[in-house]
């Protein structure tokens, strides 16, 4: 079975002209950015970060020949996805990448409830607008996409990452439901979810990832998949702890995971 993925031609005409990429200035957002220009997708760039954005654009334009609109934007402002609404509203937008988001690690007491609220309103409630005011203008036009960024820790409580696994098994269940809402109008939905990512996310969260897959592998599994599938996991580690923990009852998913998440966080405090 074949889907646009795997024809240039075929996922221009379908997700084309325009795309957006919301954290598109590092990361897994940028390998979007660049596989999707690689496609011959005209891109509309969103981060915060205007200097990142605007030297991607200048790259993407040169290299491929597309057209690029630099956003500058912080997504974690509710009001913030209506202004990205507003300002695409004359393009013909066929695909939405929500990819921005962060992640925090360690015990939920050990971090400031200011963070984790802002990676609440990042990670959920914006992907929710987002997918609020461009759904309807994709089922207009009767065909494109939306992919969102899931996780690996999406299908289970994750002690020493709470808060994060929470956010991403609501993008999860989201995806999961707006593909079937969706596919009648000729949308497609796929949840991304895979392991470590070799991005700014490990950073920023304080985690150690040993055996990150490289954000370009995640971008370019996932467009392969889109149109074809409803979650897609990249990468071996995605892959194997998927299969291996689904025979499980939750309560030995959620102990296999705690040790994973013991290594990566084992320099973090105890409590």
């Amino acid at each position: 079975m074949s889907s646009p993925g795997d024809n240039s031609d075929a996922f221009k005409h379908r997700y084309g002209p325009w795309a957006v990429v919301t954290g598109a200035s590092e990361g897994i957002g940028r390998a979007f950015a660049q596989d999707l220009a690689a496609r011959g997708l005209h891109l509309v760039l969103v981060a915060r970060r205007e200097p990142l954005l605007a030297q991607l654009a200048d790259e993407l334009q040169r290299t491929h020949g597309v057209q690029c609109r630099v956003l500058a934007l912080d997504l974690a402002e509710l009001s913030a996805a209506q202004r990205l609404a507003d300002q695409t509203a004359e393009l013909d937008v066929g695909l939405l990448v929500a990819a921005a988001g962060f992640g925090t690690s360690g015990p939920l007491l050990a971090n400031p409830l200011a963070d984790e609220a802002s990676m609440v309103a990042l990670n959920c409630s914006s992907v929710l607008a987002q997918a609020w005011h461009f759904g309807p203008r994709l089922a207009r036009r009767g065909r494109g996409g939306v992919v969102f960024m899931s996780s690996l820790l999406a299908f289970f409580g994750t002690p020493r990452a709470a808060n994060y696994a929470a956010t991403k098994a609501y993008v999860q269940s989201l995806a999961e439901g707006l593909r079937v809402e969706w596919a009648p109008a000729g949308v497609d939905v796929i949840a991304s979810a895979p392991g470590p990512i070799q991005s700014g996310f490990a950073s920023r969260a304080d985690m150690n990832m040993a055996q990150a897959l490289p954000a370009e592998v995640v971008a370019r599994v996932t467009l392969q998949a889109l149109g074809r599938q409803t979650t897609v996991r990249p990468g071996w580690l995605s892959k194997l702890l998927g299969w291996s923990l689904a025979t499980l009852p939750r309560w030995g998913r959620i102990r296999v995971i705690t040790q994973v998440m013991k290594g990566m966080t084992a320099h973090r405090p105890k409590a």
